[in-house]
């Protein structure tokens, strides 16, 4: 028998973006009964969810390190919110050129060197995002939420120097390991 766990990979912001994100989580579990964006830290997804083998570890480790070496540090723009209706609100990430093409390398080198591939990729468009509230977020929560959000204006500028790794334990994500970029 394997024994695979669920990974994803992604771009953690400092800690006062972080706080901020967990604000407005909390916000959502408060009023509008979604809790669901708790289960990760707030994060950008640049490889979403893939199983791996525990005992393999080491290789996909060595082979994140080795990427990352390679890429330089991204800046990331957050600037207001966004939607997936009806079921996600998200603070938006801009997508700037830095941004998109790690995303792109990453997919590219992690299909190439470690067979990882995400399906939806193929025929979807990146799409950065922080997600605040999704899954157990009803449509009516949503269409109540959504107006308070819409307009609502935030902007942070800031610089992200390492991938980060997180595993999933059954119940939340947590960082694994992070891999400095350059």
């Amino acid at each position: 028998m394997t024994n695979n766990n669920l990974f994803f990979i992604a771009l953690l912001p400092p800690q006062e973006v972080q706080d901020y994100a967990n604000e407005i989580k909390q916000h959502f579990a408060e009023n509008h009964h979604s809790e669901a964006a708790f289960k990760s830290p707030p994060h950008i997804t640049l490889q979403p969810p893939f199983e791996w083998q525990v005992d393999d570890m080491q290789v996909i480790e060595q082979s994140l390190r080795d990427f990352a070496k390679n890429q330089i540090p991204v800046p990331i723009i957050l600037k207001g919110f966004g939607a997936f209706s009806p079921k996600v609100i998200y603070i938006n990430v801009i997508k700037t050129p830095e941004l998109m093409t790690v995303q792109q390398y990453l997919m590219t080198y992690l299909e190439e060197s470690l067979r990882i591939v995400y399906p939806h990729a193929k025929n979807r468009t990146f799409s950065p995002h922080i997600t605040v509230a999704y899954r157990d977020l009803t449509r009516e929560n949503f269409r109540a939420a959504w107006p308070e959000f819409e307009h609502r204006e935030v902007e942070f500028k800031f610089t992200v120097s390492q991938l980060t790794l997180l595993v999933h334990n059954e119940q939340r994500w947590n960082v694994m390991t992070e891999f400095p970029f350059g």
